[in-house]
């Protein structure tokens, strides 16, 4: 039998039941995927996170759903460094990691963990029926990057956003896409709500990965560097961005929830 350490962290929050819950499971060495999988079905969380070290200061880290894998995941990398900080590697302030996304870091400021992600820029396209049918209001335009699975529908207002009531069949059709929906913001600079129910994630929710493109498209469009930014799942939270470039900061509080073990 082995037992694990696992931790449970509401992400881009400063109070439990907010922001976005991730669990975090650090390794010595990694276990098959098969048991990887099996623990994240387990957890029925949107993201349950892996790392095992690698050098001074540096991890490989792993993101699984419910279902599948994925190449990149914010809230669950900011719940990863949150572990690092506080109770791993206390007197760290910053950490990288090795991923499917290439080399992503970390940097303790205070209370606030900011994530260093790639910039992804929007591409206009076509939307697919799907996608139109599957929210119950027609976006002004949408958007793809390549470099990601979403499609990302741009409205008008907040109110829009909020009162939006997506079919989830219809939008588990457009696998291996999920789907953004983004408006100016009434207290923020702008805000979203991120679909992906094909990953049996039906709302995120708060999902740090979509503001990698969401950043620039925002920055480019009121003229400014630093963007508040609000997700308004149910649960909600609050993203500090900057635009960088090539790079964008993501950054966010983080609270534990639930700490124990596990057993396989």
């Amino acid at each position: 039998m082995i037992k694990l350490r696992m931790y449970q962290v509401d992400a881009f929050s400063s109070e439990v039941f907010h922001g976005n819950p991730a669990a975090v499971v650090p390794l010595d060495k990694w276990l098959p995927d098969d048991q990887l999988q099996g623990i994240a079905i387990e957890n029925n969380l949107s993201e349950t996170a892996f790392f095992v070290p690698v050098t001074a200061g540096k991890f490989h880290l792993r993101w699984f759903t419910p279902t599948a894998e994925v190449p990149l995941c914010g809230h669950a990398t900011l719940a990863s460094a949150y572990v690092i900080f506080t109770t791993l590697h206390p007197s760290w302030q910053s950490v990288r990691f090795d991923t499917l996304s290439g080399e992503l870091g970390v940097e303790r400021r205070g209370e606030i963990f900011v994530l260093d992600f790639p910039s992804r820029l929007l591409k206009p396209c076509e939307p697919p029926l799907n996608l139109i049918k599957g929210l119950s209001a027609k976006p002004v335009e949408v958007f793809r990057t390549g470099l990601d699975t979403n499609y990302y529908a741009v409205y008008e207002s907040e109110d829009i956003i909020s009162h939006i009531e997506p079919n989830f069949l219809l939008l588990a059709k457009l696998h291996p896409y999920g789907v953004v929906i983004t408006a100016p913001g009434e207290q923020s600079d702008f805000v979203s709500r991120y679909f992906a129910p094909s990953y049996g994630i039906p709302e995120d929710p708060v999902t740090g990965s979509t503001h990698c493109a969401l950043v620039p498209y925002w920055s480019k469009r009121i003229n400014k560097t630093t963007l508040l930014a609000k997700q308004l799942s149910k649960r909600g939270g609050e993203l500090y961005c900057e635009m960088l470039g090539e790079r964008v900061a993501i950054g966010g509080k983080a609270i534990r929830y639930f700490e124990g073990d596990i057993y396989l």
